[in-house]
């Protein structure tokens, strides 16, 4: 039997409150989780009160969309069917494949490309001339 993907909030054992869509996976040995684009959501407060939210991936060194989770590292799922949260979700992924798709690798039509040590030579010998 398949199961269907949910967005769902996750709470997990080491304190981490992340926002993601779900789809849980049963192989008989154990159950895991798969996320989808994992967010973390972050109160923005101005005088104490709730001004507007904060919208980042959950792992930040890694270009990966998709992760398994063991249920012995999770504490809590619940189910969210707030249509804001999932406006917001839906909106900053939407953002994100842009940036993502849209970032061109570096070329000499760019600028200069050098290494480390043909820069620290061109910078000295201007430094040396003024």
């Amino acid at each position: 039997m398949m199961e269907e993907d949910f967005y769902a909030t996750l709470k997990l054992k080491n304190g981490e409150e992340i926002f993601a869509k779900v789809l849980p996976n049963d192989d008989n040995e154990n159950i895991t989780l798969i996320i989808t684009n994992p967010i973390v959501v972050s109160e923005l407060k101005n005088r104490g009160t709730v001004s507007g939210y904060k919208i980042e991936p959950w792992l930040k060194t890694t270009s990966e969309d998709m992760f398994i989770l063991s249920m012995s590292d999770i504490l809590l799922v619940s189910e969210n069917n707030d249509i804001e949260m999932i406006e917001m979700y839906q909106s900053y992924l939407r953002k994100y494949s842009i940036k993502t798709k849209s970032k061109e690798s570096l070329s000499r039509e760019m600028g200069y490309i050098s290494s480390v040590t043909e820069a620290k030579k061109l910078l000295e010998k201007i430094y040396k001339n003024s």
